[in-house]
């Protein structure tokens, strides 16, 4: 009934829910009111930007290749429900067209010689290891005060979609955006169900835990949407994609592991942080020496390739922990997976019980779900 409001009475409504919540976070000490105000701004403009995708689909002024997209994202949607068990509601029926590279950036941050993210703290989100911004501008200008000031390392970012955790499907939901509309096909499948996973079940205050949940379901999920509906080409295309980043994963958890045992200081106590830093230097020069050594066997094998390039230029201790957070349990949700039998409900149940443990325990049952995973520090 709220979506058959007149358009000014909703949108009232919905600058005054997001003040009011701006007005809490405040009140709990997370962050500025400027903060806050440009987050507020960002959502109402991205939501605002929206129409329902069967409205697009019906416009004649759409162009043809966006109308076949958009038709793929509605039946992803539906088999997103259907197949996986995840929610049906509002999010992801409407798109829109928003005109730049990225829905949000992030800043993520780290000490120089820790794999340990800076958290920032917010209501309902709890405590997570980065910081959103609509205004890259403004992203890039935290990024800058936390290297000069704080003397960490940081990672600015793009991100092409987020979820709100479902408290806006009263308003229409989150959109499915222009940034991410092209993907390959598979990789829509898992954007799309790798944000309804996090409305499904999201643990406040554990980053790792959320992301590589989320990751592991947007993957099994794809995989089967990809088996039972993608064509040949697709298939094939995805095989070639999937391969190359589990190339390139298995280098950055290599180096992750090789930083962390640099950085572990009750193994090493006398080790000076200076000594720790050169070490890291020469860990860093090997890691981009053998990037250089995979992309050469990749062009050797035909399939040349250079979508990483700028990520290893950039990399640093913020973007290997980041990283950690997003795949480093991933190997544990996908042996819960299949420890239920490859079922849905049961999966979810699994993860909820995990997700009631205290920290520690939780970890701990993660670890012995895959004892050869990465965890994150």
């Amino acid at each position: 009934m709220l979506l058959t409001l007149h358009p000014v009475s909703r949108w009232r409504r919905l600058g005054r829910a997001l003040l009011l919540a701006g007005a809490l976070a405040l009140l709990a000490g997370c962050s500025t009111v400027g903060y806050y105000a440009q987050a507020i701004g960002g959502q109402l403009a991205l939501m605002q930007a929206a129409r329902p995708i069967d409205d697009w689909l019906r416009d004649p002024a759409t162009p043809a290749p966006l109308k076949a997209r958009l038709a793929l994202a509605q039946r992803l949607r539906s088999y997103a429900v259907t197949e996986l068990d995840l929610p049906d509601n509002a999010s992801y029926r409407r798109y829109a067209d928003i005109h730049r590279a990225a829905a949000v950036w992030n800043v993520a941050a780290a000490p120089v010689d820790s794999l340990t993210l800076k958290r920032w703290c917010f209501v309902v989100l709890g405590c997570v290891g980065y910081r959103g911004y609509f205004d890259e501008a403004a992203a890039q200008a935290l990024g800058r005060q936390l290297r000069t000031q704080d003397a960490l390392d940081v990672t600015v970012y793009g991100v092409p979609m987020y979820s709100t955790l479902g408290w806006l499907n009263w308003l229409g939901g989150d959109p499915l955006l222009s940034t991410v509309i092209h993907y390959p096909d598979a990789a829509l499948a898992r954007i799309v169900f790798h944000e309804l996973a996090h409305q499904k079940f999201y643990l406040a205050g554990d980053t790792a835990f959320n992301e590589s949940y989320a990751t592991a379901v947007a993957a099994l999920g794809a995989a089967r949407w990809l088996a039972r509906h993608g064509d040949a080409a697709a298939r094939r295309a995805d095989a070639l994609a999937q391969q190359r980043q589990h190339d390139f994963r298995q280098l950055t958890h290599a180096t992750r592991a090789e930083l962390s045992a640099i950085y572990d200081k009750n193994k090493a106590p006398a080790r000076t942080q200076q000594a720790r830093l050169t070490m890291k230097s020469e860990a860093m020069q090997r890691f981009r020496t053998r990037y250089q050594a995979l992309k050469a066997r990749w062009a050797a094998a035909g399939t040349p390739f250079d979508g990483y390039d700028r990520w290893v230029a950039q990399a640093n201790n913020a973007a290997f922990a980041l990283q950690a957070a997003y795949d480093g349990w991933v190997p544990a949700f996908e042996a819960l997976f299949a420890q239920g039998g490859d079922d849905w409900p049961r999966f979810y149940a699994a993860v909820r019980e995990l997700g009631a443990l205290p920290k520690d325990e939780r970890d701990a049952r993660l670890r012995a779900l895959a004892p050869a995973a990465a965890p994150p520090s």
